[in-house]
């Protein structure tokens, strides 16, 4: 399997290239040969997380470059970096996130907008700058995955509601995306990936102080009642759609826990 993988992240939490989720993928796709471009807000962990790594036998690696998603230029600069580095990017990961804990009827605006421009504006922005390069490079064969969240299909009591909007906006972004990729009588495909609880080392950062006891215990007692998802099981799942033959395209992938419900 030979790709340049740009893998976008932010740092915001557990989404990011540098840990959790993100260092799961980048682990399980750098094993099979894949260049892996990520951009996280604070590029010294991904150089730690690179150097843990090191370089495959069959020439995969990690290579880190800082970028804020909340930033237009920044994205485009990253897409001009891999096109002089790399000759461009054949698949492309939207992993950015984070999460406030304000309500629906109480929340504070700045943070919505926050997370409107992370979880929502940027994935648009960076997929749009991905087909542009792609389209400039005559790939009909590039692949879009969005990790998104069971939240995105269902939104349980006592949930982020906010959250669960934007990751419902997400699963619609993808199949938009599909959708025109067909209008276009172009092969690139586009995968919404959607796990369950995953356990990493940063579980309840989004969570104010006074809130982050309640987050863990809340978390605990998810963990307590079956072994969660492993970052190693979305990079796993990740390396399953890209290595689907050309004739197949893998639309949505919902991964939970062994005989769970979906939460």
């Amino acid at each position: 399997m030979s790709h340049t993988l740009f893998q976008v992240s932010s740092d915001w939490n557990h989404a990011g290239t540098s840990s959790g989720i993100g260092a799961g993928i980048a682990a399980s796709l750098l094993k099979n040969g894949i260049i892996i471009l990520g951009v996280p807000r604070d590029v010294e962990r991904i150089k730690k997380l690179s150097d843990s790594l090191g370089t495959t036998a069959s020439g995969g690696k990690l290579v880190g470059m800082k970028c804020d998603v909340t930033n237009e230029d920044d994205i485009k600069s990253v897409f001009s970096y891999a096109k002089d580095q790399f000759g461009g990017i054949d698949v492309c990961v939207n992993n950015a996130g984070l999460s406030h804990s304000s309500s629906l009827l109480t929340g504070d605006t700045k943070e919505w907008r926050n997370m409107l421009d992370v979880m929502i504006l940027a994935p648009c922005i960076i997929t749009r700058e991905f087909m542009n390069q792609v389209k400039e490079r005559g790939v009909d064969d590039a692949h879009i995955i969005f990790i998104n969240s069971i939240l995105g299909h269902v939104v349980p009591p006592q949930s982020p509601h906010f959250y669960c909007a934007t990751k419902f906006a997400i699963t619609a972004i993808a199949e938009g995306v599909r959708q025109e990729l067909r209008e276009m009588k172009s092969n690139c495909r586009c995968t919404s990936i959607s796990p369950g609880v995953v356990k990493t080392e940063v579980f309840g950062r989004a969570f104010k102080a006074e809130d982050m006891q309640k987050a863990v215990d809340d978390v605990d007692k998810l963990i307590s009642n079956g072994m969660p998802l492993l970052p190693d099981d979305i990079g796993n799942t990740v390396l399953f759609v890209l290595s689907a033959p050309p004739r197949m395209e893998v639309n949505e992938i919902i991964v939970t826990t062994t005989g769970k419900l979906l939460l």
